[in-house]
């Protein structure tokens, strides 16, 4: 049977959404969502999902509410299971009330997914309690923008004047003017303080604080527009003291990230953590070999080797997996010693049992080689299980010290199925500020889908390198590196866009 889930996908920043939600994205049939929904969670539907937006945008409707109440009827009806995804909480300004009559009035089976309503998450980022007992003890949502159809409104100034409570507006950037005035002509303090908050909990989350009488003004000024939320009352004079997610280092810095989506979380984490606005563009799609006999022929005969070197946490992985594959598990390495490029390899061995013998203090292949020779691997025999296509210069520079060595591709690394459209528009409209590079085949693959003159005609954006041979990549196409740091690590990375700052 079909069902349909009203589901709130919270105020905007990906962590605060709930686990429920998550889950009804992740299986739904059918994704119908609105303008203020992350579109980030999009990337969790199935591959089969069909998905639908029909948001509305300062009064810009994709599509008017009786065609969406239409919309998701047709499709409940053909026995598919529909996401209904909303902004905030579906039934505090979301219009989900209505939704949910026309689907009892259809016959059809829903739920709802509460979400975390922006009234009370926006004010809480910009250091904002929406209530606190040396203020208030109430707080009163209320629409800033009515049913412009309604013959009577539904606003008792009267009360909104001459109450205590903090009063949170959704929808009210537009009519800040005549809120401010009436809140005055009936009993509010001219200097009762009142916030604005533009898109808050996400990257882009600015605020300001003022009073009654001079906040329209103000807030003109700075160019506030929506989606604002508008907090009036005693706890905004805690805005300065409270407010912590506008110190964060990044905030309102656009960061693409380029690394394969299978290695990317980490780092997209990371950068959202420190507040800054991520483009996931993974330029790299990691595979597994479409025939894989010749890695298994090496995991039953591992003993045959006097080191096996791994270059990667995906060299790790893949390999792993093979071996499993064959039976087999880490008692394969039994008197090998194994040599990790890098900490997060290194890592990814331990995590399977396996403490490396050696991990250089620096993760480029001469200085691999010099650490390995002061190991006396010359002439020993020497796997290398890592991509088919990857640097030849370990390889042949062991072979150079007499080493037997054997390339092992586990893996592969093809081009993205990505359109570089999104970043190049996103450059033009001066949204980025940083690209990161963490291989040569990012850089590579990366220009590839988007025309390096759009990154020339852009001064404020600044390259990224993890390393000295990928800024050599990045030199081949005619552009310098701004930032390199002098460990070659993604941490190292992040904290060198850190040290920029």
């Amino acid at each position: 049977m079909s069902t349909v889930y009203l589901v709130g996908a919270g105020p905007g920043d990906p962590g605060m959404l709930t686990l429920k939600a998550k889950e009804v994205i992740e299986t739904c049939d059918v994704m119908i969502y609105d303008y203020l929904a992350n579109a980030d969670f999009l990337k969790w539907c199935k591959e089969d999902c069909e998905i639908l937006y029909v948001g509305k945008k300062g009064g810009d409707h994709t599509l008017p509410q009786d065609k969406i109440n239409e919309l998701i009827i047709e499709k409940a009806r053909t026995g598919k299971t529909i996401c209904r995804l909303k902004g905030g909480d579906p039934y505090v300004f979301g219009r989900g009330g209505e939704e949910a009559e026309e689907l009892v009035e259809a016959g059809i089976d829903f739920e709802v997914v509460p979400g975390i309503t922006a009234g009370v998450a926006a004010p809480a980022y910009a250091g904002i309690p929406v209530t606190h007992r040396d203020h208030t003890t109430s707080v009163c949502f209320i629409t800033g923008h009515e049913d412009p159809t309604k013959e009577k409104s539904g606003h008792n100034w009267s009360v909104y004047g001459q109450s205590n409570s903090t009063l949170v507006f959704y929808m009210g950037v537009k009519n800040l003017p005549m809120i401010a005035e009436n809140l005055m002509k009936n009993g509010r303090a001219a200097d009762t303080p009142v916030a604005l908050v533009r898109w808050g909990t996400r990257c882009e989350q600015t605020s300001m604080v003022s009073t009654l009488e001079n906040v329209a003004e103000d807030a003109a000024e700075r160019g506030f527009k929506a989606p604002s939320i508008i907090v009036v009352g005693g706890v905004c004079s805690l805005h300065d003291k409270l407010g912590w997610f506008e110190k964060k280092p990044l905030l309102g810095q656009g960061v693409v990230v380029t690394r394969a989506r299978e290695q990317a979380s980490g780092m997209v984490k990371t950068m959202r953590d420190l507040g800054a606005c991520v483009y996931e563009f993974p330029t790299i799609s990691i595979n597994p070999l479409e025939n894989a006999d010749e890695v298994e022929e090496h995991a039953l005969q591992l003993g045959r080797w006097d080191w096996v070197i791994f270059t990667s946490v995906n060299g790790v992985k893949h390999f792993w997996q093979h071996l499993r594959n064959a039976g087999l598990d880490a008692r394969q390495f039994g008197g090998i010693n194994v040599a990790a490029i890098g900490p997060a390899t290194a890592n990814a061995l331990r995590d399977r049992g396996i403490n490396p013998d050696f991990v250089p203090k620096k993760y480029v292949a001469e200085h691999v080689v010099k650490g390995l020779l002061d190991l006396d691997i010359a002439g020993k025999k020497v796997l290398i299980p890592r991509a088919r296509v990857a640097r030849e210069i370990l390889p042949a520079e062991l072979t150079r010290a007499k080493c037997d060595v054997k390339v092992l591709p586990v893996y592969e690394t093809t081009l993205a199925e990505e359109s570089g459209a999104e970043i190049e528009k996103a450059l033009e409209e001066g949204r980025i500020q940083y690209v990161t590079f963490t291989s040569s085949s990012t850089v590579e693959n990366f220009f590839q889908l988007v025309k390096a003159e759009k990154v020339q005609d852009c001064p404020q954006v600044k390259m990224a390198c993890i390393g000295p041979v990928t800024a050599k990549t990045l030199r081949d196409y005619g552009l310098t590196p701004d930032i390199q740091p002098e460990d070659y690590t993604i941490p190292g990375l992040v904290q060198s866009i850190l040290d920029d700052k």
